[in-house]
Formats: C-alpha cells, sequence, structure tokens
C-alpha cells in the first residue's frame, strides 16, 4: 500500500485531475457554444478537449494498479463539468428573454427599466389575485444582474423568469448597441 503513494505517483495523479479539470471544462463550454451556432470556437474547444482525453485516459490505463490516478481522472471530470458551467455562467454569452410580473409597481418596474435603455414590451394580465403587469424583455444574458437588481429594489414580491433564445432578426440592443 505505501507504494501507492509515491512522489511519482502522487504527481501524475495531480497532473491527471488538473489536466482533466481543464479538458472537462473545455468540453461543457464547447457544448455549450454549439448550442449557440459558435461552429469555429467549439470546432478548436473539442479538438483541444479530445487531445487531453486522450492523454490523461493513456495516463490512467498505463499503470492501473495505481487506484489514486483512477480517482483523480473521475475527480477531475466531476470538477470539470461545474467549472466549465461557471466560467459559461460568468462569459455570459447570448440572450435571455425575461417576463417580469408585478401586482403592484409593474408601471414603476417598467419605467425604470426603461430608463436603463431596456426594451420593455408591457402587456397588461390578470392573476389569480386581480391584475397585473407583465413586463417582456430580451436581452443579453450579462445584463440579468443589473436588471434583477433593478426590479428587486422597486419592488421584491416580483415574480421573474428567464430562458435563454437565440434571436431570429433584430431587436434594441441599447442606444449603444445598435438594432
Amino acid at each position: 500500500m505505501a507504494e501507492i503513494f509515491t512522489w511519482h505517483a502522487l504527481g501524475t495523479s495531480l497532473l491527471i485531475f488538473v489536466v482533466r479539470v481543464l479538458s472537462i471544462s473545455m468540453d461543457t463550454l464547447r457544448f455549450m457554444l454549439t448550442m449557440r451556432g459558435k461552429q469555429a470556437i467549439a470546432w478548436i474547444l473539442g479538438f483541444v478537449s479530445t487531445v487531453l482525453y486522450v492523454l490523461t485516459f493513456n495516463a490512467v490505463l498505463k499503470d492501473l494498479s495505481n487506484p489514486l490516478a483512477l480517482i483523480s481522472y473521475s475527480a477531475g471530470f466531476a470538477t470539470g463539468n461545474v467549472v466549465g458551467m461557471l466560467i459559461e455562467r460568468k462569459l455570459a454569452m447570448g440572450f435571455t428573454n425575461m417576463t417580469i410580473i408585478n401586482k403592484k409597481n409593474g408601471i414603476e418596474i417598467i419605467q425604470a427599466l426603461r430608463a436603463q435603455d431596456f426594451a420593455v414590451t408591457e402587456i397588461p394580465g390578470q392573476g389569480m389575485d386581480g391584475p397585473v403587469v407583465i413586463g417582456q424583455l430580451v436581452v443579453r444574458r450579462r445584463d440579468i444582474p443589473k436588471i434583477e437588481k433593478l426590479v428587486m429594489e422597486t419592488d421584491p414580491e416580483t415574480f421573474i423568469t428567464i430562458e435563454e433564445i437565440t434571436p431570429l432578426r433584430s431587436g434594441y440592443w441599447g442606444r449603444e448597441g445598435g438594432r
């Protein structure tokens, strides 16, 4: 058992873990970029992550007597998924459809959003307890925290949903973003 914990085995296991985290993070990003139609970068990420996969898998297979390598490989895979999702969330590429539903302060929320140069479609609605104002926005994902903060400052009881979309044509992306 003591032979498992040699400096070589520990170093190899650490390297397998780090490379696996990197390759799976890249693969997670590749998948998300593929869904958004980003072909060139998805191809590059797919190529590099596959090379890294083959290298790490080979390192594990070379010494099956080292359980640390297998554990590092598996832990690197699991960690890489989470790291890839965190990176993708930080990059915040793409667009989101936001629906904002409010019973009391809907008009104020919509005015505040428009004052910040967000295009909001205002829809009168009827909820279970009476009239509501529905604000519909298509925004860049990176703007979600700003919009959420603005809405919550106006009325923390506001109901907000988001869904990722792929715009087909046009749209208003702010005074500096063009149409």
